[in-house]
């Protein structure tokens, strides 16, 4: 099968769940290919947008082949700039397929815009187009008001490319009922996880707690007596720049953590010397996080896919406060190494592996808080990390994205 993959934005603008799947389908003996062009705002900076590199060109990522394109965004102009955007990706496929032939399949990520612009080249060419989509409500609210009160033509653009494609592929189901409200439910769907890389998050034996003695700390408890080597380690990975504060929960789970330190902290299986947190991500280094927690948390800053992965086997279980998510696929790398998480609601129910993943109530420190010290009850297991390979792997993914191109085919 002749498939084109065309992204909505791709790196350094985000989007590596795209060369993921593609990436994927290419192992199962498909044709693969990306068509990207990304849009840059003055608001990525100025001297970005004014050095931006407009002429296309093509790059090879692990074998699959990138035709890209980048464009200036005009300030303020909405349509205009998905229209000239669409407009651009239309050129491009064209001269794709006077290069690599007609694709059988459009497999777009994101309907907003790369789902518009597949709708034009389906109307055109008769090429079936499938929508892999990973943006929540919030985002939308953001851009078009919490009910949707500015730009109205972009909610009936979106509505109909939803409709008319011959499958939408959320990441998560919960993500159907979401955004409801905005684009109702007349269009099929099949759900599917996004890709991670389980070959790379796998598992690994971590450095014990060893037993002590003594009795969980109350506010009228002494220092208890600890042969504890190391503290008990929680792991954060999540941007922290602009509204991402705000999303990710940072604040709850300053609140949360700080209730915890201070406290010595006993388990009767698992004894511990005291807490650390340990933050990642970009922006996790700015000054205004680092006076929200107290001092027995590391921030690391951005790191790279190599530093999250030693961080990851560094730590007992990893923590994300989030408001609002689609599917965090840190959580599953977490799990693919083996350790526990906790989390917030707003985790789709197929992430929520048995044992292995807490849920909190979204926004209540408190709550945070007491998995927080439940999970400290949990070792790291082989089995939680086959379990995400079973619904997150490459070869799962691909496989069934590819009965449902078949199916609707």
């Amino acid at each position: 099968m002749h498939i084109l993959e065309i992204p909505s934005f791709f790196p350094p603008l985000g989007g590596a769940f795209c060369l993921d799947q593609a990436k994927a389908l290419k192992e199962r003996g498909h044709e693969v290919r990306i068509l990207s062009c990304n849009q840059y705002g003055i608001t990525k900076g100025i001297s970005r947008f004014l050095k931006l590199r407009v002429a296309k060109w093509e790059e090879s990522h692990d074998d699959i082949v990138a035709i890209r394109e980048n464009m200036h965004a005009l300030p303020k102009m909405t349509h205009v700039n998905q229209q000239r955007w669409c407009g651009r990706v239309m050129s491009m496929y064209q001269q794709y397929r006077q290069k690599y032939g007609k694709p059988d399949v459009l497999h777009v990520h994101c309907c907003q815009w790369a789902g518009v612009a597949a709708r034009m080249i389906s109307e055109t060419e008769g090429i079936p187009y499938f929508i892999t989509e990973h943006i929540s409500k919030g985002p939308f609210e953001v851009g078009y008001g919490k009910n949707w009160t500015r730009h109205k033509w972009a909610r009936t653009l979106l509505k109909e490319t939803y409709e008319k494609a011959a499958c939408v592929i959320p990441v998560s189901e919960e993500l159907v009922d979401e955004l409801e409200c905005f684009f109702g439910k007349e269009y099929k769907w099949r759900s599917v996880s996004n890709v991670i890389d389980v070959d790379f998050f796998e598992y690994r034996e971590r450095e014990g707690i060893s037993r002590r003695s003594g009795s969980r700390c109350s506010e009228e408890s002494s220092a208890l007596k600890v042969s504890e080597e190391r503290p008990f380690k929680f792991c954060c990975l999540a941007v922290a720049d602009g509204e991402s504060l705000y999303w990710k929960g940072y604040d709850v789970l300053a609140e949360a953590f700080s209730d915890m330190t201070g406290c010595e902290l006993h388990i009767a299986d698992r004894g511990i010397s005291g807490i650390e947190l340990h933050i990642a991500g970009r922006g996790t280094d700015r000054t205004e996080l680092k006076k929200m927690f107290p001092t027995n948390t590391v921030f690391h800053g951005e790191v790279d896919k190599a530093s999250v992965r030693e961080l990851l086997y560094s730590c007992d279980a990893l923590v994300l406060a989030s408001r609002s998510e689609v599917q965090p696929l840190v959580l599953l790398e977490a799990m693919s190494t083996g350790i526990p998480v906790v989390s917030t609601e707003c985790v789709p129910r197929s992430e929520r592996i048995e044992g292995a993943c807490l849920i909190s109530k979204t926004g209540d420190s408190e709550s945070l808080r007491t998995r927080m010290m439940e999970v400290m009850h949990i070792s790291p297991s082989p089995l939680v990390s086959a379990k995400v390979k079973e619904l997150a792997s490459p070869g799962k993914v691909a496989m069934q994205l590819e009965q449902i191109f078949k199916e609707f085919v």
